[in-house]
């Protein structure tokens, strides 16, 4: 455990249960949520790796135009 979190989880035992008990559970969520995005970003990299050659193939081909945000 890194020093940061030591700190971190030392002040919230200086909270009551009722509180800690709200941090554990949206530690637990933000964990899960961040495992799932991981392995979504991981599961998806062939795909966008596909995508990615059929962009640079369409403007080799010249068939793209080169826009600015405000202009989509």
């Amino acid at each position: 455990m890194t020093p940061l979190l030591e700190k971190a989880f030392a002040k919230a035992a200086a909270l009551p249960d009722s509180i800690q008990d709200q941090l554990a559970e949206q530690l637990g969520e933000d964990i899960s949520g961040e495992s799932a995005w991981e392995q979504t970003l991981a599961d998806s990299q062939e795909f966008l790796e596909g995508l990615a050659a059929k962009a640079r193939d369409a403007h080799q081909q010249g068939k793209t135009i080169k826009k600015g945000f405000d202009e989509l």
